[in-house]
């Protein structure tokens, strides 16, 4: 499996991105067991507070449905959340406004390693080839 790595945007490069064809936002509260995935190319899964990380859970499940397109994260994204996001099948985030970009890279190299399995690398580092 190809390690998907996050892309990162900030309010204003998101903005910039204006409509898109083939983007479905979908709430935290949706069950995506029953989304059409056909006509969707990025699914922007919302973050409506930072302590409610249902978003994490659809993430998840849009993946192992086989959903290969992008996940966007939207809401109250902070640099914290990152390296979860990227474990869980998100693709990209867009970082609340008073979240600085040049801090998001500290989060992957002070967690460049996991010993758990995930969406990204399913085996647990001891079942993984030296």
């Amino acid at each position: 499996m190809t390690v998907r790595t996050l892309n990162i945007l900030t309010a204003s490069q998101y903005a910039a991105l204006g409509a898109q064809p083939g983007v479905v936002r979908v709430t935290n509260d949706a069950d995506v067991d029953t989304l059409e995935l056909d006509a969707a190319r990025v699914i922007e899964l919302e973050f409506p507070k930072f302590t409610d990380g249902r978003a994490y859970s659809q993430a998840v499940t849009l993946r192992r449905r086989g959903f290969t397109g992008e996940i966007r994260a939207v809401g109250a994204v902070l640099i914290d959340q990152l390296v979860h996001m990227q474990r869980t099948g998100f693709s990209s985030a867009v970082l609340r406004e008073d979240q600085d970009i040049a801090h998001a890279q500290r989060q992957f190299d002070r967690f460049a390693a996991f010993y758990q399995g995930d969406v990204q690398v399913r085996e647990p580092h001891f079942a993984r080839a030296a």
